[in-house]
């Protein structure tokens, strides 16, 4: 039986809105080997779709965690700055002490 073409065919923005609602996978896996040692090896994975049929399907096998945060209160993300602050403090400290360190051993 031979195969008939439909009449019209397929446009390249009926295939490109097919692939973005439907999403299609890629994945690649090469290796070249000579007398039993790896020489190189290549893993690829390429995912097209679009990101509301990416999150759906990768929140639905576990890959990403769902898309929005989790609420944050005003008292902790004052102590989350000043933590932030005291440690910016501590680290000029150290690299303070390394530079004098530093001129001490030179002198």
């Amino acid at each position: 039986m031979p195969v008939e073409r439909a009449a019209g065919g397929t446009s390249l923005i009926d295939v490109l809105d097919r692939v973005l609602d439907k999403g299609i996978v890629i994945d690649a896996w090469v290796r070249v080997s000579l007398v039993g040692i790896d020489l190189i090896t290549v893993e690829a994975r390429v995912v097209v779709a679009s990101i509301d049929t990416y999150l759906k399907y990768s929140e639905a096998v576990g890959q990403v965690s769902p898309v929005s945060r989790p609420a944050v209160d005003v008292q902790t993300r004052q102590e989350l700055a000043a933590e932030n602050v005291a440690l910016r403090a501590e680290l000029a400290g150290a690299r303070r002490q390394k530079v004098r360190r530093r001129r001490t051993a030179e002198a």
